[in-house]
């Protein structure tokens, strides 16, 4: 029977990559995005692209209206922006506050909400793409302000998460995955997308239900919160 990955935010990056390989894996693949025209482009035939916008409850609704509680055995949250690039203490104006809270936390908030019962009843697995920018004890930088405290924010909603829908049976990870070289991360990254991804879904595969909760790397290691 084939596994079904659904993944919220791949119109590029991590996302767009997440579903390529997935599917090249023999997984059914649900590919969420702003922009499923732009999207189709580069996805292979097999995935099936869906209209997504982390920022309306609207959407979000209407995308889980469409899958009508269908099992899901990975739901992959992983879209994201990230404001102002500012290297010292600066606090945010209040348009770029709302766009990346809006996006980065209460959107991925409201798809754990809606499609968690579906990872339940397929004992599967809830996975939030974070950043350990988003780390209290491992923080050592003062910029970008408005990022930093929506993946803080992030990850409290995650662990809440873990803390709901764990003992009905769904394993919730929060996940940094690595400096990687996107639009958002830039060229200086160490890490290629394609190399990123191969070890985001090793990781991700050898992860049971006694990994509920945790906060890792890409690598599987754990980072403090």
């Amino acid at each position: 029977m084939n596994r079904t990955v659904l993944i919220a935010g791949a119109s590029r990056g991590l996302g767009l990559e997440l579903a390529v390989q997935y599917a090249a894996e023999g997984w059914e693949v649900l590919a969420a995005c702003r922009d499923p025209e732009e999207a189709h482009k580069w996805l292979p035939p097999s995935v099936k692209v869906l209209k997504l916008d982390l920022t309306s409850a609207t959407s979000i609704g209407a995308l889980a209206w469409e899958l009508d509680e269908a099992p899901l055995d990975l739901l992959i949250c992983c879209g994201g922006v990230y404001g102002a690039e500012t290297d010292s203490f600066l606090a945010p104006g209040d348009d770029e506050f709302d766009r990346v809270m809006h996006t980065n936390v209460l959107g991925h908030a409201r798809v754990i909400q809606a499609f968690a019962p579906c990872v339940v009843a397929a004992r599967g697995m809830i996975v939030t793409l974070t950043s350990k920018m988003g780390s209290i004890s491992e923080t050592t930088g003062s910029g970008a302000l408005a990022y930093r405290a929506s993946k803080a924010a992030l990850n409290i909603i995650a662990k809440a998460a873990s803390n709901e829908f764990g003992p009905q049976g769904a394993t919730v990870v929060t996940m940094h995955p690595g400096w990687v070289r996107t639009d958002m991360g830039g060229t200086e990254a160490p890490l290629t997308v394609i190399d990123a991804v191969e070890q985001i879904r090793g990781t991700l595969a050898g992860l049971g239900h006694s990994d509920n909760g945790r906060f890792i790397d890409f690598s599987g290691r754990s980072i403090d919160w």
